[in-house]
């Protein structure tokens, strides 16, 4: 099974607009078709309420003609045009979908963050992990979300094996950012960010890029849209993962980031197992 993982930054935008930035983004749509992944997660769709229009759909399908598409969006009293998920699978797959709610605090449980496929043997789920904001104003309700994000995660597990994504919306490790010493406290690489991951791998899941290629550095996922130069430079996080459980990471063969070329931002990231 070949799956693929990209926060695309308001896919009305990647479709629709005629800026520099979107070209790039289509580009990378193009990419994303001759790959002829299995599963398709993307995050931070920005959608309304009512989620992908019919133009949107139209463009997706003409990308993308095997696919079902199902969507999640941040509806009120969340932030209208924020944040959302949205999966893409082949029609010849049948899941059980759900949209859960993990009794996360403030508005993110309606912010449209999390969508689950179930399959018989296994469940593929995707994450937009909430950022803790500038001034880490929203680190306290992070850290709640990712407790309860990790027992929910959990709880799929002791059910079936469990492959899950997205943008998590945080380095790991010092090994994961350019620059570990200047973000001591910057979003995404806090000491409670890092601590909440960790907690979330020990209840038996493995990063699965870690796993195969070893601490490797100048691996990243992510490049600040505010600095010209981040790409260029590598300046970047890898804050996009794919984990899975414990039990099948051996049964992982590919996990690399897909090269976006010259966009920053996000660039995807691919994930190949193969699954009894």
């Amino acid at each position: 099974m070949k799956l693929i993982s990209w926060n695309i930054d308001s896919l009305n935008a990647a479709l629709t607009s005629d800026s520099a930035r979107a070209l790039l983004s289509r580009t990378v749509l193009d990419t994303l078709v001759n790959q002829e992944a299995d599963v398709i997660a993307i995050q931070e769709t920005k959608l309304s309420a009512k989620g992908p229009t019919k133009k949107h759909l139209e463009l997706l399908a003409g990308y993308f003609p095997d696919h079902h598409i199902v969507w999640r969006s941040s509806q009120e009293p969340a932030r209208k045009g924020y944040a959302g998920t949205m999966f893409l699978y082949r029609k010849t797959l049948n899941p059980i979908i759900t949209y859960p709610k993990i009794d996360a605090p403030s508005t993110m449980d309606d912010e449209g963050r999390i969508i689950t496929l179930e399959f018989e043997d296994f469940f593929i789920t995707q994450v937009y992990t909430p950022n803790a904001g500038d001034g880490l104003k929203r680190l306290a309700e992070r850290q709640v979300w990712d407790a309860k994000y990790a027992e929910y995660l959990a709880d799929l597990d002791r059910q079936k094996p469990v492959l899950a994504t997205g943008d998590f919306n945080v380095a790991h490790h010092e090994i994961d950012l350019a620059n570990p010493s200047s973000n001591r406290r910057s979003p995404g690489f806090t000491d409670e960010e890092r601590l909440g991951f960790t907690n979330l791998l020990a209840k038996g899941f493995t990063d699965t890029f870690r796993h195969l290629h070893g601490n490797i550095p100048d691996q990243y996922t992510w490049w600040a849209q505010r600095s010209k130069t981040s790409k260029i430079n590598n300046t970047g996080w890898r804050i996009d993962y794919w984990l899975v459980s414990n039990r099948i990471a051996e049964q992982v063969t590919q996990s690399n980031m897909i090269s976006s070329g010259d966009r920053q931002d996000h660039t995807p990231i691919l994930l190949e197992i193969t699954l009894d």
